[in-house]
């Protein structure tokens, strides 16, 4: 695929960049053509952004300020970056929006900051950015207008935000005031950076407030933040902090660059997909913090490769402009806080370029992703996900065995519980899916998600409604094996029916083993991987097996190994229309069970997803299975036995 010429990019280079062809000058590019492409929607002073799309929650004054806010970051990256050498009318635009957005009037004054506001989050891009850029545009100016911007945010001192990332808004903010003497609130700095110590569970890996909350979040925020923060603070003002956290981060990119496969895509999984590249702000920050474990050919290789794998699907679009959705815009991708500016928070993917030219990762040649250089398995017992990515398709894939985005419940569940769900617990597909990947995504539209068939196994009622995963139970995750537990639950029966599944990886393939308990009539049903393209998928299934396929060669299969015995239509091929982020039909394989006898069974099956040719008939071949009681032992050709 060819970038998309209204970018205006250099040549590519590919001596130093063999992989992407791109270098620094591709960077500063993109972000030149993202900023100016922002000018038109600016407000007279240049204090809001108000840019076309879906309004969020707070209303358009607060959008339009989400817009200043996260491209002024953009911009900050690149002033700094530059050493202040750009077009000067770059500064001046941030220079007059600051002093247009806090003057009550000048008709587009920014709203002023209250308890969890949303102005709370841009006031932190706002605050990174103005230390960044503080000899260009803080120092020089006025000082009433200095003045009016500590007075707005000073309302965040001894202000309450919510119990999660935002705390660490607060942190940044504050820090800020406190670098250029204006008072604050040094229990409030100290508070927000204690509370996160009880969120960080171990191996690099934070959740993003109470519960199993694991997205891009944790590297997008949770890393980001408390480095940013140090950064302000200076080397004396950290209290030895940033050594802490700078460990953690080098911990945790140790297996970051395993969610990215070998066309640059991240993993779509979890919330805020908008922000895309900002998947790229830890990466970035290891450098900056010199804190990394990855060598600068392989940072640059990853960012750019990530940045180029956007900008060939149109991202930024023919306008220059981040759309809502993840490639073109798709709602169903967004939350309600989510306007239009909201996707500007890929900004932070743009850190490197703080960067001097001549930094070792901008100069290094590029180096291989693991998924370029042989096939990967990498556990991550923490957030109870595996990772896989195979070589010859460039592909990664995430089997989800613990982050449901729940918030815990009240005294915990416990195994014996007679309500093991707690009764509460809601499900996303963003996170209650089985499995992710780099070249699909889950059927997220809500009238797809309501038949609820791709990546998830359900317990189905006599009027076909499915059940949901909800809360997740990690048991197991090491070398190339995860499992855990879920609660399923019917409409009109008060009971929550278990359902066990044990996921084993073996080659390019997945093999789920479930152990599922059910009431007499219910229907066991399974869906692998939707596949999402501009033109229908093609479908074919037979005895025990169903496929998908896309015109570009991308295919989706399930195979029953066991306990598949339903009729020979039990096997098909669901098809959706604008459900899928990834293109406007989509299509998911799936198997459906006999009507269950009541009690407990075993099912298993094989779930692919590859750019190879698949064979579905030749794969039930592929692997043994014996079922004895509740040992499954799995058998493959290579010799290897999996007892689960």
């Amino acid at each position: 695929m060819s970038v998309a010429p209204h970018l205006q990019l250099p040549p590519t280079d590919r001596i130093l960049s063999s992989r992407t062809g791109w270098t620094r000058a591709h960077w500063e590019a993109t972000a030149d053509r993202m900023l100016d492409a922002l000018t038109p929607y600016a407000t007279p002073g240049f204090a809001q952004y108000r840019l076309p799309g879906r309004n969020s929650w707070s209303g358009v004054v607060s959008d339009g300020l989400e817009g200043f806010a996260r491209s002024f970051l953009l911009a900050a990256c690149r002033i700094a970056g530059a050493g202040g050498a750009v077009d000067p009318a770059l500064t001046e635009r941030y220079a007059a929006g600051l002093a247009a957005g806090t003057d009550p009037a000048s008709g587009e004054a920014w709203p002023r900051l209250t308890d969890c506001s949303q102005q709370m989050v841009e006031a932190a891009s706002v605050a990174v950015a103005l230390h960044e850029t503080r000899p260009w545009i803080w120092d020089r100016l006025d000082a009433r207008v200095q003045e009016r911007v500590v007075d707005w945010f000073s309302g965040f001192v001894g202000g309450r935000t919510w119990d999660n990332n935002w705390r660490l808004f607060q942190v940044v903010s504050e820090q800020f005031l406190a670098s250029v003497g204006a008072p604050y609130s040094r229990s409030d700095i100290e508070g927000g950076l204690d509370r996160i110590e009880d969120w960080y569970i171990g191996d690099g890996w934070y959740t993003d407030g109470s519960g199993r909350n694991f997205d891009y979040y944790i590297g997008w925020a949770m890393h980001l933040y408390p480095l940013l923060w140090a950064r302000i603070a200076g080397p004396e003002g950290d209290g030895g902090r940033s050594a802490v956290y700078r460990e953690r981060l080098s911990r945790f990119l140790e297996d970051y660059p395993h969610f990215f496969g070998g066309d640059g895509a991240p993993v779509h999984q979890g919330r805020s997909l908008c922000y895309r590249f900002a998947a790229l702000a830890p990466v970035w920050m290891g450098a900056l913090a010199d804190c990394t474990p990855l060598a600068p050919g392989l940072t640059r290789r990853l960012a750019s490769g990530t940045l180029r794998h956007f900008a060939e699907r149109g991202v930024p679009d023919e306008r220059g402009l981040l759309t809502l959705g993840w490639y073109d815009t798709f709602l169903p991708t967004t939350q309600p806080y989510s306007g239009p500016a909201s996707p500007y928070w890929a900004s932070k993917g743009f850190l490197g370029l703080l960067l001097p030219a001549d930094h070792e990762v901008w100069t290094a040649r590029e180096l291989p992703l693991p998924v370029e250089e042989s096939d990967t398995y990498t556990a991550l017992p923490t957030p109870g996900w595996l990772l896989h990515g195979t070589r010859n398709d460039g592909i990664v894939r995430l089997v989800n065995h613990g982050s449901d985005h729940n918030p815990p419940p009240p005294g915990q569940e416990t195994e014996g519980a007679a309500d093991p769900d707690g009764g509460a617990g809601e499900d996303d597909p963003h996170y209650a899916k089985l499995a992710y990947s780099t070249a699909t995504a889950p059927e997220a539209a809500p009238h797809a998600f309501a038949r609820n068939i791709d990546s998830h196994l359900a317990l189905l009622a006599p009027d076909g409604t499915p059940s949901r995963r909800r809360r997740i139970h990690p048991v197991r995750c090491e070398d190339r094996v995860a499992a855990s537990w879920s609660a399923a639950r019917l409409p009109g029966d008060e009971r929550a029916y278990r359902i066990g599944t044990t996921s084993v990886l073996h080659g390019p393939w997945e093999i789920r083993v479930h152990r599922v308990e059910a009431p007499e009539g219910a229907v066991v049903r399974e869906g692998g991987h939707a596949v999402a393209h501009e033109s229908s998928p093609s479908a074919s299934s037979g005895p025990g097996w169903a496929l998908a396929r896309t015109a570009d060669g991308l295919s989706s299969a399930v195979v029953g190994l066991y306990g598949w015995d339903g009729g020979p239509e039990d096997a098909q091929v669901a098809r959706d229309v604008e459900a899928n982020a990834y293109g406007p039909y989509s299509a998911v394989p799936y198997l459906r069970s006999a009507p269950h006898p009541a009690g407990r069974s075993v099912h298993v099956t094989l779930v692919v997803l590859s750019r190879d040719n698949v064979h579905p008939e030749a794969l039930r071949t592929a692997v043994r299975v014996r079922v004895d009681g509740d040992a499954v032992t799995l058998g493959f050709l290579d010799g290897r036995t999996v007892e689960v």
